[in-house]
This record gives structure tokens, C-alpha cells and sequence, in this order.
């Protein structure tokens, strides 16, 4: 269900979908943009958020899927929409998300914000608590650097 973000900054309005198979190459720009991995995100992209301002992404938000647990990945906000809230809008849906899907716990790797995602409930973990299932995907394997900050918040799963 699409919600309409209401921006500190100005009038405009963001509006949060799930991703589709044609948001893909506005996705995989945004994530280039910030400097952010590719690799897995084709194979994601449905359980994928995005913001959309008219016609135009303006951020996305991803969720990987790995059994019981998931990946929490690919957050990016054009740089014009920053400072909004619309990350942590995007952040928030993907938790919501993924705590309707009965995920148990959500993962994430980060080089540069490891300050941000504490006030989401994660905490800093090792490579090693990670359970097989998702240090397998290939943003852990290969994509993200070893030097990688490693997240975990567990979910209240919906009953």
C-alpha cells in the first residue's frame, strides 16, 4: 500500500510502493550514486521500497530475504530529499515489513552509518553471530567490504 511522506523542507510529497521489475535501473542509479553494492539487489528487488516524487525515485530501502532472517540493504535518499525523514520513513517500512513476514531478526552491513541505524534498535555484532543463511548472500560474501560494520535487531514477529 503506497503512503505519502509529508517533507520537513517543503510542501512535496514522497510517496512510499514496493519496488517493480521497471524500477530497477532508477534503483540501481541511486544505489551507485551513494556508492552502495548492486550485486543481489535484481534478485531483491521485490521485496524492495521505494519513494517516488512524481515520477522520479528518489529513495529506496531493501530487504533480502534469507529463511528466517533477512538483510536489511541498499538504503539510499537522493541527496535533494536528505535531512526529510524519508530514510528513516524508508528504514521503518522495511522493519514493518518484515516483521509481517514473520522475519525473526534483521541483519545489515554499513561503512559509513553505523551511527544511524542504533536509534532503529540495532546493535553492532560480529561476522561470526551471523547466521549462515545470510553471510551467504553475496552482499556479505563478496560485496561489502570485510572491514564492514555488522548490525542485528531482533523483530517482533506478527501473530
Amino acid at each position: 500500500m503506497p503512503v505519502t511522506i509529508a517533507t520537513s523542507a517543503d510542501s512535496a510529497n514522497a510517496t512510499l510502493r514496493p519496488a517493480q521489475g521497471n524500477d530497477l535501473s532508477s534503483v540501481a542509479v541511486l544505489l551507485t550514486a551513494a556508492g552502495l553494492p548492486l550485486a543481489g539487489v535484481e534478485d531483491a528487488l521485490p521485496n524492495f521500497t521505494v519513494a517516488e516524487y512524481g515520477s522520479e525515485l528518489v529513495g529506496v530501502a531493501g530487504l533480502e530475504v534469507c529463511c528466517n532472517n533477512a538483510l536489511l540493504r541498499s538504503v539510499a535518499v537522493s541527496p535533494e530529499w536528505r535531512s526529510r525523514g524519508l530514510g528513516r520513513a524508508l528504514v521503518t517500512r522495511v522493519i514493518a515489513d518484515a516483521e509481517a513476514r514473520g522475519i525473526n531478526a534483521l541483519y545489515l552491513l554499513t561503512t559509513t552509518a553505523d551511527r544511524y541505524f542504533p536509534s532503529f534498535g540495532f546493535r553492532e555484532i560480529t561476522r561470526e553471530q551471523v547466521p549462515v543463511d545470510v553471510r551467504e548472500t553475496a552482499e556479505f560474501r563478496s560485496a561489502c567490504p570485510a572491514t564492514a560494520t555488522v548490525m542485528y535487531r531482533p523483530l517482533d514477529v506478527a501473530t
